[in-house]
């Protein structure tokens, strides 16, 4: 995983794709010369939100959790426009939710109706700048998040009709997704219209892994180009830089691999 020590991004607002949520975005750029255009990556957030936990009711560039801003350092520096979204702190809650309260959780942050929809806010939002190639945008999620993008990715996703790697995502990364999805999928798979790659961990203290091996078994088996890499011992957030989860070995061996292999799927998928 890259140093934090990224740039600090430019803020941004932009409309979701429910036409009323005024969204928050955070945008890292590379270094490119002026009138060049690069691929570019949404990066959807999970349950507690994209601040760090030290944030002490600042709640902007500067605070961003380690998490994102590594992640962010790692696609500038292969030549990509990273935006990170916002989708909380708009609607009311800045410092997303504790680990056990998904049940508690409002409607208005549904991973399966409501979310897909601010990662399309977001992709319609990078089309409009001059420094991205409208046509290779990939996304990735973390968490409730990461069942967000699997959502996203969906052909009857919110948000987009008839969506294909061209008019939507090129490809999504999904980090230790719940996979429930609100049982939206349990009658019909998952019917991916871009390629998906999922990593999770065996000592996920927060979901299970199981469940998403399961998930991704039945989109294959309808035909989704979706694949899943678990990792021996690797707990929930296992990419995190904190020194609480990357002194786990094996979160650190996963971190590794998974930063590696995301990058590879991409530089094929999205960069093209």
């Amino acid at each position: 995983m890259a140093q934090t020590n990224a740039a600090t991004p430019e803020r941004v607002t932009f409309l979701s794709a429910d036409r009323t949520t005024t969204l928050v975005g955070y945008v890292f750029k590379p270094a490119i010369a002026p009138g060049t255009r690069v691929p570019a990556v949404v990066m959807m957030h999970g349950r507690a939100g994209p601040y760090s936990s030290r944030a002490n009711g600042v709640y902007d560039a500067s605070t961003l959790s380690q998490r994102h801003k590594a992640w962010a350092r790692e696609w500038t520096e292969a030549g990509y426009i990273a935006i990170l979204v916002d989708g909380f702190g708009p609607r009311g809650y800045p410092t997303g939710f504790p680990r056990g309260s998904y049940d508690s959780r409002p409607e208005s942050l549904n991973e399966v109706t409501v979310r897909p929809l601010d990662a399309y806010g977001a992709l319609a939002y990078l089309r409009t700048r001059a420094d991205v190639a409208s046509d290779r945008i990939g996304l990735q999620g973390w968490s409730n998040g990461g069942s967000a993008a699997l959502a996203t990715m969906s052909r009857t996703a919110p948000g987009i009709g008839q969506p294909t790697p061209q008019t939507g995502f090129r490809a999504a990364v999904v980090f230790y997704p719940a996979c429930g999805l609100k049982g939206q999928f349990e009658a019909e798979p998952l019917h991916p219209y871009a390629p998906i790659r999922v990593f999770h961990g065996t000592a996920d203290e927060e979901v299970s892994y199981r469940r998403c091996v399961n998930f991704v078994e039945r989109s294959r088996a309808a035909g989704g180009d979706i694949e899943i890499k678990v990792y021996p011992g690797a707990t929930h957030s296992f990419d995190s830089p904190a020194r609480s989860r990357q002194r786990v070995d094996a979160n650190a061996t996963a971190t590794d691999d998974s930063v590696s292999q995301a990058l590879q799927f991409f530089a094929r998928y999205v960069r093209g």
